[in-house]
């Protein structure tokens, strides 16, 4: 019997049409001979199934089913490509924990804490992983100029502390900026990061482990046209991206180590990405951890999976069958 995959993605973010990419990504890589495929669409409560007629129908939350042919259609799995809330945050993966219907991230606890760049970056530090100095504001606190400058200094982004995709970010240069920026950053999420700038080269490791195998990707080298990797950048074809860093064999051997050791630190699961800044002295500093990377044909995992000789086939079947 053909295990029958839901490929969940949307929500309730700004990267809502980035997730519906890296689900037709995902929806590419799965194999079809092996398994049955359904995009599932989430936004609010609206929750439906794409049919291969182009059709839609709705899934009934209470046990992540839906009705195809006068038959009930029940998922063996769930891989969660949405990014950001509900999917990146723990609240989907706690939804299918009670459902008992295994799916292909981090659990609960990971999720929830790697959504929080803020909560992440500084849980990591305790274990000894180099960060920026930071500031954090929750929804209704404020911050002058003048602490801005004399605690983080200037340039920095500010940032929302929850999301991604760029959205929200702004690299500020000037005092005048701080303050508009804290305002776009909030617009984004409740909590905003102002973050030190890092002078360097920005690069990006994925890594995934099963039962039986430990894979460390090889590194791409992220060189981007605009003043930062914004989201032009990211999806408009506005970056250089290498596979692998043009970057010494001894340096890349430490960010791969670096990398397998934040995967078990935090628990993970599936594929993560880890993004850094290597600074003056081949220091690396963590910018962030991804949980539910992008996925489309041309982001940066299946570069890498391309770049390491294996068939991003393949290791999707390696993520699925890992939670069985």
């Amino acid at each position: 019997m053909k295990r029958t995959i839901a490929i969940v993605c949307g929500g309730d973010t700004s990267e809502f049409e980035v997730s519906l990419r890296s689900a037709q990504g995902i929806y590419s890589f799965i194999d079809k001979e092996r398994y049955t495929l359904y995009i599932v669409e989430m936004r609010g409560t609206d929750w439906h199934v794409q049919l291969p007629d182009g059709t839609k129908t709705p899934v009934d939350r209470n046990d992540f089913s839906f009705w195809l042919d006068g038959a009930k259609v029940v998922f063996d799995f769930a891989y969660i490509t949405i990014h950001g809330t509900p999917g990146e945050d723990g609240r989907l993966q706690g939804y299918f924990d009670m459902l008992h219907i295994p799916y292909s991230c981090c659990g609960v606890l990971a999720a929830a804490l790697t959504y929080d760049k803020f909560a992440c970056n500084q849980y990591l530090k305790a274990f000894g992983v180099r960060i920026a100095d930071s500031l954090l504001l929750r929804q209704g606190q404020s911050v002058s100029d003048e602490d801005v400058i004399g605690k983080i200094g200037l340039p920095c982004f500010i940032k929302p502390s929850l999301g991604g995709s760029s959205f929200g970010v702004t690299k500020v240069n000037v005092k005048e900026q701080i303050q508009p920026a804290i305002a776009k950053a909030f617009a984004e999420a409740k909590e905003v990061l102002v973050e030190a700038f890092m002078d360097g080269m920005e690069i990006t490791c994925g890594c995934y482990k099963t039962k039986e195998k430990s894979v460390v990707f090889p590194i791409t080298e992220v060189v981007s046209h605009n003043e930062y990797f914004d989201y032009k950048a990211k999806y408009n074809g506005e970056s250089d991206e290498i596979t692998p860093a043009r970057i010494p064999d001894e340096l890349r051997d430490r960010v791969q180590k670096l990398t397998s050791a934040i995967y078990d630190i935090l628990g993970a699961s599936g594929i993560i990405r880890v993004d850094y800044i290597i600074t003056e002295g081949e220091k690396i500093n963590l910018l962030e951890v991804n949980t539910t990377p992008g996925m489309t044909a041309t982001s940066f995992i299946p570069q890498q999976v391309r770049a390491a000789n294996l068939d991003i086939k393949d290791v999707m079947t390696d993520i699925i069958e890992n939670q069985f």
